[in-house]
């Protein structure tokens, strides 16, 4: 399962937030590896240099294999917390999607 990150030019430390992500991703999503082919990952900050509550957004759009994207966002006060979120967010989706698979 390949992890893509992709940033506006208001996130910091990219390459510190990809690396402790794409571990935390892996093990969050551990149960659907061999269902997907690959994750992105889309980081932004909505309010740029100005601060603001809850305007960290990150967008996961999974691919399940011969099935179409999934995709889940989550906004909140740091990249991390945003990404979290979404993460859950995503092994909720999966969860449902892959058990009604399953069921057929």
């Amino acid at each position: 399962m390949e992890i893509q990150f992709n940033t506006d030019k208001n996130i910091e430390g990219k390459e510190r937030i990809e690396n402790y992500f794409t571990k935390k991703l892996n093990e969050d999503l551990e149960r659907f590896e061999d269902r997907l082919t690959r994750i992105e990952v889309h980081l932004s900050d909505e309010n740029g240099d100005k601060s603001g509550e809850r305007d960290k957004k990150c967008v996961l759009e999974a691919r399940p294999e011969g099935l179409k994207p999934v995709v889940v966002s989550s906004y909140d006060d740091t990249v991390e917390k945003a990404i979290s979120g979404a993460s859950q967010k995503l092994k909720s989706s999966l969860t449902k999607l892959i058990g009604k698979l399953q069921k057929h």
